[in-house]
């Protein structure tokens, strides 16, 4: 498979997910940024992986990493954000934010250990699958398992929100029915 392939097949989804825990304005660079990475490391891509989404997700999460300061910005712009009236948007250090995401929602996951913090949001925000994800950051699938059912636990316990008045996507599993 050229590389010019995997390019056009999976540069926006990696962007996407970047935009997503960055930005917009980030999203580009670091999207280009983990291309040129794995163009750097494509002779030791595993072929047996039909799928090189979650190896490039990967490499945009261990960029991610890189950028820690940039996200810990995005996070207290959101924190603002949600203290403002409902439906408001604030442009904030160059990335537009919705106010989407409630100010203690925000909260709990800045109180995550990165390592639980990192699967969940390549779960709910990169719609990776459990395998992908283990892929992607190159640990066991039970590790993937433990790790976001342990911040989903701790994101329930630490909200203060009623299920029933919130809704997740992928943060707060959801199979958890709301107490009528």
């Amino acid at each position: 498979m050229s590389f010019t392939l995997v390019f056009e097949r999976h540069f926006t989804s990696v962007r996407r997910y970047i935009s997503q825990r960055l930005g917009p304005d980030l999203a580009d660079e670091l999207a280009a940024e983990t291309f040129m990475v794995a163009f750097d490391r494509r002779v030791g891509y595993d072929r047996l992986r039909l799928d090189a989404r979650p190896w490039l997700l990967g490499i945009a999460t261990n960029l991610l990493r890189r950028h820690w300061r940039a996200e810990r910005r995005w996070l207290r712009a959101c924190e603002r954000l949600a203290t403002a009236p409902s439906g408001a948007e604030m442009e904030s250090e160059g990335s537009r934010v919705s106010s989407g995401l409630g100010e203690e929602v925000i909260v709990s996951l800045r109180t995550l250990a990165k390592q639980d913090r990192e699967p969940l949001l390549l779960l709910a925000w990169a719609e990776l699958t459990y395998e992908e994800i283990a892929a992607a950051l190159d640990i066991p699938i039970g590790t993937v398992r433990s790790r976001i059912s342990r911040a989903r636990r701790q994101m329930r316990e630490s909200l203060s929100l009623h299920l029933r008045d919130v809704w997740l996507p992928g943060l707060i599993d959801p199979r958890v029915a709301p107490a009528h």
